[in-house]
């Protein structure tokens, strides 16, 4: 799959990953570029370091400065490069009938875009679709939700979302908005082969163009003692709905 080529990051820029899974992801993703790696010496013997690739021993501790308080480095920190942009229109070439779409409208928390990555490699979706200006960039927080799938889920970021999905719909995908207060359920609302699922922020829901946008508008059947869940887990209880569909 083609990306657009990002600018260099300036050194003070480049995230910092930690962690086992999404250090090890980094290290065997060929379109990723990692900087540095800082490690403790029985971390990084767990490891396939590439050779060329320097490696600054150090004790927990020092690992515990080059990153946010308390974060679970797990001996492991990587200084990496950003991903290249993927386009939405390469992304949709590789559709297939049975891997839904993910796109997330102004869900902008790493931790719970992290998971989704997560569910979305699980259910081997076909990829995830943000706004460019309403999402998360590439973090260490991320990456960490995410275990390795940061790596290897494709992740298209488009300007206007409500045009996007009309890419999505020329695709061939029926589009299904989780909302709710909708009258059905996702359930009823599954049926072709092609799906993208389409997902609000947490609290706010979807846009009212972007749910305009949809070709329907669903409901995950939860508890009226529960108002709604959060909005990685309603991805993953989507995602597998649609697998099962």
């Amino acid at each position: 799959m083609r990306r657009k080529a990002r600018q260099a990051t300036r050194p003070e820029n480049r995230p910092r990953f930690w962690g086992r899974h999404a250090v090890a992801a980094a290290l065997a993703n060929p379109a990723r570029t990692v900087v540095r790696l800082w490690a403790t010496r029985e971390a990084a013997a767990e490891l396939d370091i590439p050779a060329g690739l320097a490696v600054t021993y150090a004790d927990v501790a020092d690992l515990g400065r080059l990153v946010p308080r308390d974060a679970p480095h797990q001996g492991l920190v990587a200084e990496v490069e950003r991903l290249d942009d993927i386009l939405l229109a390469d992304l949709l070439d590789e559709a297939e009938d049975g891997r839904p779409l993910l796109v997330l409208d102004s869900v902008t928390d790493p931790h719970n875009v992290g998971a989704i990555l997560r569910s979305a490699a699980a259910f081997d979706a076909l990829g995830i679709v943000t706004q460019d200006r309403h999402a998360p960039g590439e973090s260490g927080a991320l990456a960490k939700a995410a275990s390795g799938a940061l790596e290897t889920v494709p992740w298209a970021r488009v300007v206007n979302l409500a045009r996007a999905l009309g890419e999505i719909a020329e695709a061939g995908f029926w589009r299904i908005g989780l909302d709710g207060a909708a009258a059905q359920t996702l359930g009823e609302a599954l049926g072709p082969p092609r799906v993208a699922l389409v997902l609000g922020a947490e609290g706010e829901g979807l846009r009212q163009n972007v749910a305009a946008h949809c070709d329907t508008l669903a409901r995950l059947p939860i508890s009226p003692k529960i108002e709604s869940l959060n909005v990685s887990n309603a991805a993953a209880i989507a995602l597998y709905a649609a697998s099962v569909a």
